[in-house]
């Protein structure tokens, strides 16, 4: 890209421009009597901006999107890409890759195909936040994201169709829904007053409710998470509805044994599903610690007896 002769102004604009200048750039515009668009520029913002092609005469502003062509001593006006930009990137990509012509394995997956990949992306999140690994994080962020365009996409293709725009727009529906206190139009007074997380929590749950009607406190848990979460869930939303807590199960079993332990756990405010993960993950790192330890000492850590694991195992 030739670099852009100084002195003069030059209005760098994001790649995928949508209609918003720059403040500063407004009062140049308007004043400027010859303003050029370079190549970089489409020719329908060109139009817009009133903008003509490099020609002879010396102009008093250049659009551009490439940020790196202005020359030295000229001054620049930047408009940076608005948070989310890139998301664009991401649908088109998956657009692209479920579309004729684009991958055969993507194509031919379902919602139902999809499933086990999205509880395993959730899971490997999960890990990555309770590891405190910021790269992990970041990327598994992104795998469930794809989850998320993957079905988006999918359903497009549905009956009744809808795509990611219908997502987003339903999510925000829902936020501003169950957030009239931050959201009011200015000047409006919803006569509430928000200002702890656990008013927060139980206005949303009975905003939730009243907008799906539920007739039960319980409604809406989705009974396929894992048992220990899902006790602890029931025992979450019963409570808030003042179920006194010697009505819940109990008795000699092992379902209702452990559903005491998850029950006596978040009643104070302890999440048992998380502790229990962080036990397993401590007893699956000391059996690999006590295999090691075997292995350097000689031993095949598959063939160790009771007395072995006692030996080797991390004190």
């Amino acid at each position: 890209m030739p670099t852009i002769p100084a002195p003069g102004t030059v209005v760098v604009l994001p790649a995928r421009w949508a209609g918003v200048l720059p403040v500063a750039a407004v009062p140049v515009l308007r004043a400027a009597r010859t303003v050029y668009a370079d190549q970089t520029v489409s020719d329908e913002v060109c139009a817009a901006l009133g903008a003509t092609r490099p020609g002879d005469a010396e102009p008093d502003v250049w659009i551009t999107t490439d940020p790196t062509s202005a020359g030295a001593g000229a001054e620049v006006i930047a408009a940076a890409d608005p948070p989310g930009a890139v998301l664009l990137d991401a649908v088109a990509v998956m657009d692209r890759l479920r579309s004729p012509g684009g991958c055969p394995w993507d194509a031919e997956q379902t919602h139902e195909s999809l499933l086990p990949y999205l509880i395993e992306e959730c899971y490997e999140l999960y890990q990555a936040v309770e590891d405190g690994d910021r790269a992990a994080v970041r990327e598994e962020l992104g795998d469930v994201l794809l989850q998320v365009l993957f079905h988006a996409r999918v359903a497009a293709e549905g009956e009744p169709p809808f795509d990611v725009d219908g997502v987003a727009l339903d999510l925000v529906a829902k936020l501003m829904g169950r957030h009239p206190h931050v959201f009011a139009p200015s000047g409006v007074d919803t006569a509430e007053r928000i200002d702890t997380a656990e008013r927060q929590q139980h206005r949303w749950d009975e905003l939730k409710r009243a907008e799906k009607q539920r007739e039960s406190s319980v409604d809406g848990v989705p009974l396929g998470q894992p048992a220990t979460a899902l006790a602890a869930k029931l025992v979450n939303r019963t409570a808030r509805a003042g179920l006194p807590a010697e009505l819940l199960p109990g008795g000699p079993g092992v379902g209702e044994q452990l559903f005491a332990v998850a029950a006596t756990a978040k009643l104070a405010g302890i999440d048992p599903e998380a502790e229990l993960r962080t036990a397993a993950r401590r007893f699956a790192d000391s059996v690999r610690a006590a295999e090691r330890a075997a292995a350097e000492a000689g031993q095949d850590p598959h063939r160790l007896d009771a007395a072995d694991w006692a030996k080797y195992w991390p004190r």
